[in-house]
């Protein structure tokens, strides 16, 4: 008797377990994304207490060679993926879906104290290839320019990469920072700075600076006549599923797309 009690009892603390045993989604990939991913799962979490999502930023290529390492549920990037890494995704299994979540410009930023308030793309190139190197030389101040950049696995910097610099390389005096806070902090305290970012991480401690004489707004970026427009992504391996497929639902519905907003960019609408 008292073992049939001692098993009845173990079956029903099983059951009760397996109630309260939460869905975990992990989720990992660009720092532009991460502001997004964060406060869309806390709302999301907060009707849906059975799921738990875990958020690591890390940048567009790290979370996108997790995705194909098998190791996550959701690589957020800043950037469409690149066609070898569809490939070497394909070649382990994997088959890369994207979800655009979100709109966003990358903001060409300095110091507010610098008089420049526009430049082309051309003079965008030729500062951070180093060709440029007073502010002087633009009409500016005469202050020598401090480059900041992303580092190479940042989706941001892909983008920037292809949109600005052509193939060119990046000045090898150009300081590389992880995050776009770490770009938009170091403009903000460096007068002869000039950094890149997602709108979502631009305040009035750094200016913005408008590129062929078009500010990233909402309608710039949604119209695509700003020059560095782009969406935001979250991919999974097929096409999402359950837990991940309520989550991103969630984030491209209109109370998710407000979210989005107030992170500072733009919704998909």
């Amino acid at each position: 008797m008292n073992r049939k009690i001692l098993l009845l009892t173990l079956i029903l603390s099983l059951t009760t377990l397996i109630a309260f045993a939460k869905t975990t989604i992990t989720c990992s990939g660009s720092t532009t994304v991460l502001p997004i991913a964060q406060a869309t799962a806390e709302a999301f979490m907060d009707g849906h207490p059975d799921i738990n999502i875990s958020i690591r930023g890390g940048g567009s290529g790290v979370g996108i060679a997790a995705l194909i390492n098998g190791t996550i549920d959701i690589a957020c990037s800043s950037r469409p993926m690149k066609s070898k890494e569809i490939t070497q995704a394909k070649s382990k299994g994997i088959e890369p879906i994207p979800y655009a979540i979100a709109l966003d410009g990358i903001a060409v930023v300095v110091h507010p104290s610098n008089s420049i308030s526009n430049l082309t793309i051309k003079q965008l190139k030729d500062i951070y290839t180093g060709k440029i190197k007073n502010w002087n030389e633009l009409g500016g101040p005469n202050l020598p320019i401090v480059v900041i950049s992303r580092d190479v696995s940042s989706g941001t910097f892909e983008v920037f990469n292809e949109r600005v610099m052509a193939g060119a390389k990046v000045s090898s005096s150009a300081q590389l920072l992880a995050s776009n806070n770490a770009v938009t902090t170091t403009v903000s305290t460096t007068p002869g700075a000039i950094g890149y970012a997602g709108l979502g991480f631009v305040s009035s401690k750094v200016k913005s600076v408008a590129i062929e004489k078009i500010i990233p707004s909402e309608q710039t970026v949604k119209d695509g006549t700003y020059k560095l427009a782009r969406k935001l992504y979250m991919y999974t391996n097929g096409k999402a599923k359950g837990a991940v497929s309520q989550y991103i639902a969630f984030i491209q519905s209109s109370q998710g797309q407000k979210i989005v907003e107030k992170q500072g960019f733009i919704s998909l609408n």
